[in-house]
């Protein structure tokens, strides 16, 4: 314990992001004055709050930071108009780019490697009024400055973070399916501690459902299955949302992402070191030596869409490339592969494949006389069983053929999934 206690200060060191901290503080009080004067001049009832991590003092060093800053509403103004009253208020003010989505909101590049975002939100009085989950973001940082006060419990969350970037588990994102900011506070002040919250997930079966509920919300485990929405319970951890119980603040969290980070907890714990607080690169160079040193193919793709930037377009880029894993799947055995999203509007993605032996051909049934001699035409060895027919049959293209071939007979398909390219790399 003593030689991981000095890893974890060594890490908090490298995380602590001290740089640019003055001037984003300095700027985030100018903008603010400038936006309360905007509110009184048009006379709307509005406060605005910095929120996020920055508000709630868990913020890592990040080579870009957002900052999230909210525009509380009085509830007497529609959803539908906050927005627009957001851009009115932001009016004269260089750089706005407009986000869309649920709700619009937008997005303002100070430097480089500093970007604020004014989120409209709606000033509720209790949870069940959000007609957003921005709405609640106000609730999320009283709830953890209010019950997070020990400097020990707030560096183990900043560690938490660097931890869960390191593994590729940080987002909720559809394309990351891992865990939010506001989630791993919640577990880390849950469990006391950051090391405490790594054993505690090592112990959890991704095969069946945990509830962590800090405020005992609920009384029992079937109260909280009976009262949640049943799309929040498809996640492996239901982590109640202290704010608002019907909430499962881990809804995101998929199966294969928890299995991802155990793994990563298992390393740590086995072999403990800084490293295992850092991002590691993708050396495709060394995949693709091996793979040709192992007799396998390496395919790389850079795909693009004309989707939004951010969630939306890394979901739709996340979503083709596991349709092409499948797509491969028939013809070759897939021994590696991953997924790099640049967080714009493109991503590569890489494949290391073993060709097939064989592959096989599920046919009509023997009944369906049509379509028996149409699949006995394409096919020149078939089998029957079940009163089913099948065929087996040898190919001789190899991943790239695949792909160039795939392209032109699916380019309605790849135009349906808002993919406009598919680049062999």
């Amino acid at each position: 314990m003593k030689q991981t206690n000095l890893i974890l200060e060594e890490v908090l060191k490298n995380i602590n992001p001290n740089e640019n901290m003055d001037f984003i503080k300095k700027f985030l009080k100018e903008f603010i004055i400038k936006i309360n004067s905007n509110i009184k001049k048009q006379k709307i009832i509005a406060d605005i709050f910095v929120g996020g991590s920055f508000a709630k003092k868990t913020l890592i060093k990040k080579d870009k930071y957002d900052i999230d800053l909210f525009l509380r509403f009085d509830k007497k103004y529609p959803n539908s108009e906050i927005s627009n009253m957001t851009k009115k208020l932001l009016g004269g003010i260089k750089g706005v780019k407009v986000v869309h989505g649920s709700r619009d909101y937008f997005s303002i590049k100070v430097k480089d490697n500093f970007i604020i975002e004014v989120v409209p939100v709606r000033k509720i009085s209790k949870p069940s009024e959000a007609e957003n989950i921005t709405d609640l973001s106000y609730s999320h940082v009283r709830y953890i400055n209010k019950n997070v006060k020990t400097e020990k419990i707030l560096n183990d969350i900043k560690i938490a973070k660097a931890f869960c970037y390191a593994s590729n588990c940080y987002g909720a994102e559809s394309y990351i399916k891992g865990f939010s900011g506001y989630s791993l506070e919640l577990l880390v002040y849950h469990y006391k501690g950051f090391m405490n919250f790594i054993k505690a997930v090592l112990k959890i079966n991704p095969n069946e459902r945990e509830i962590i509920d800090t405020e005992k919300l609920y009384k029992n485990k079937k109260e909280v299955l009976l009262d949640m929405n049943t799309s929040k319970l498809i996640s492996p951890i239901i982590l109640v949302d202290p704010t608002f119980k019907q909430r499962n603040a881990l809804a995101a969290l998929s199966k294969e992402t928890l299995v991802k980070f155990q793994k990563h907890c298992a390393q740590f714990l086995k072999t403990p070191g800084v490293k295992s607080f850092e991002i590691k690169k993708v050396d495709l160079v060394k995949i693709k030596e091996n793979a040709i040193k192992n007799k396998n193919e390496f395919l790389l793709l850079e795909i693009s869409t004309e989707k939004q930037e951010g969630d939306v377009a890394g979901s739709k880029l996340y979503k083709f490339y596991n349709h092409m894993s499948s797509e491969l799947e028939r013809y070759f055995v897939i021994k590696n592969k991953g997924f790099n999203y640049n967080n714009k509007q493109k991503a590569r993605i890489f494949f290391v494949l073993k060709k097939r032996e064989f592959v096989f051909f599920n046919g009509p049934f023997v009944k369906d006389r049509k379509n028996v001699i149409k699949f006995k035409k394409e096919h020149k060895k078939v089998l029957e069983k079940n009163k089913r027919l099948f065929a087996k049959e040898k190919f001789n293209f190899n991943s790239k053929d695949f792909v160039k071939k795939w392209k032109l007979k699916n380019k309605s398909k790849v135009s349906q999934m808002y993919i406009n390219e598919i680049k062999i790399i």
